[in-house]
């Protein structure tokens, strides 16, 4: 995870050892001029470029290293609806409508990433079924308040609260003291549905550019990035690299969000009874606590077991010594098999979890979404659609985003991973303390 640089290939992970799209794009050598630049070829500047080219838009794409090279071709690889956390808590700054449409969004958001898959016959093990995992009774309240919600809000998939005695019909632990099945979330390859996108948006005209790393912004009516070796001139220019944007191509996202790790270990093929008993419909599952564990069998029969969420800016010393104990203490079952995969990377977090999408206050022609805290298959998605919408004249969803107020992590770079790891631990001991 550490160490950026530009043109690294992909980490040595499960989904780069079964990539099925191994596409590559030729470095900026040339200074060209596009209506859209983007910066950052994730889910979330992948589909932006989408979505605008499908409008009629001119665009380039700028990645530092390979398409999905970061927390897009990285993560668990679960589809999860909802956006943000709390979302009454934004109901000050944006109004109840406002609330209501981040609810419905969350929703629409598993529903665009499914329609792309179909549209462009991506082969990424799209695989439908998920649970929320409660540790306690107060997490049962909480997801007993969200199903409500989502019934209020028309919720179309099948939803259903699991009491303890339930949950063996969906998972093979003990751990957990109930949960919420929904059948609209699922799983999926991260990587191989990222540069399925990509080859999408390339065999439709955008212009893709690896080993390109944006090193330079010079704001004005037609905004300038700079690569190493060539220049991108544009009327509008998206900034969509979330945790390796950095301070310095630009502070002002750079210091709302906050870089953390987040790790996978994923184990041999386990024998079909195996994984018919600890998950016996291949669902995925994250619990609720706060270093919460998530998890879900690949289409091999693996186990892909992740958490770990670390705030110090420091990966661990031996990730599978870190998360071994944690899949041991769900899956007993597990103890003797052997793991064959281990991996780590960057997601981007703000300080009231909720994505970050805005234009620059001193240069409204640059646009940027990011800091999705985890959750970012789905809302990723969402966001490359409501920049899309903005710049083709219908900023109403963009503008509920861009009403929030976000705040900066005090101390600049160095003090920032510090002052939040000191944060969760306060939240980690409250949670512990709470009786629930």
């Amino acid at each position: 995870m550490s160490g950026f640089l530009s043109g690294q290939s992909h980490t040595g992970s499960y989904y780069a050892a079964t990539a099925k799209y191994t596409q590559s794009y030729p470095i900026l050598e040339d200074n060209i001029e596009v209506d859209v630049c983007i910066v950052g070829g994730g889910f979330s500047g992948v589909n932006c470029a989408l979505e605008l080219k499908s409008r009629g838009f001119d665009v380039a794409l700028l990645e530092a290293n390979k398409i999905g090279w970061g927390a897009s071709g990285r993560n668990g690889g679960e589809l999860i609806r909802g956006i943000g956390h709390g979302l009454e808590q934004f109901s000050n700054q944006i109004g109840e409508e406002g609330v209501r449409s981040l609810e419905l969004m969350g929703i629409e958001a598993v529903e665009i990433v499914k329609a792309r898959v179909a549209e462009h016959h991506i082969d990424c093990d799209l695989t439908m079924g998920y649970c929320d995992l409660a540790m306690k009774g107060l997490h049962i309240k909480e997801l007993q308040h969200e199903f409500e919600q989502l019934k209020r809000n028309g919720y179309q998939h099948e939803l259903r609260i699991l009491d303890k005695s339930e949950l063996g019909e969906v998972i093979g632990s003990e751990q957990y003291a109930g949960g919420m099945l929904d059948m609209g979330s699922g799983h999926l390859h991260p990587l191989n549905l990222v540069t399925g996108e990509a080859q999408a948006a390339s065999e439709m005209g955008v212009k893709i550019f690896e080993n390109s790393p944006a090193v330079s912004i010079r704001k004005g009516d037609k905004p300038v990035v700079n690569t190493e070796m060539g220049q991108i001139r544009c009327q509008y220019l998206v900034l969509a690299g979330n945790a390796y944007i950095g301070h310095k191509l630009e502070p002002y996202i750079g210091g709302k969000v906050l870089p953390a790790g987040s790790y996978i270990i994923g184990t041999e093929p386990l024998e079909d009874a195996i994984a018919n008993d600890i998950i016996p419909h291949n669902m995925a599952f994250a619990d609720m606590s706060i270093d919460l564990d998530y998890y879900r069998l690949s289409a091999d029969k693996r186990l892909l077991f992740g958490g770990l969420c670390t705030y110090s800016g420091k990966d661990p010393k031996d990730i599978i010594a870190a998360l071994r104990p944690n899949m041991d203490k769900v899956f007993p079952q597990l103890k003797n098999v052997a793991i064959d995969f281990k991996w780590g990377g960057m997601i981007g977090i703000g300080a009231n979890r909720l994505p970050q999408i805005g234009r620059l206050p001193d240069a409204p022609n640059i646009l940027f979404a990011q800091a999705y805290a985890g959750h970012g298959v789905n809302a990723t998605h969402l966001a490359g659609k409501v920049i899309a919408e903005a710049l083709a004249g219908q900023a109403e969803r963009f503008d509920v985003f861009s009403r929030v107020k976000h705040i900066t992590f005090p101390g600049g770079p160095l003090l920032r991973s510090p002052l939040l790891a000191i944060g969760m631990t306060y939240h980690r001991l409250k949670e512990a303390l709470s009786s629930g």
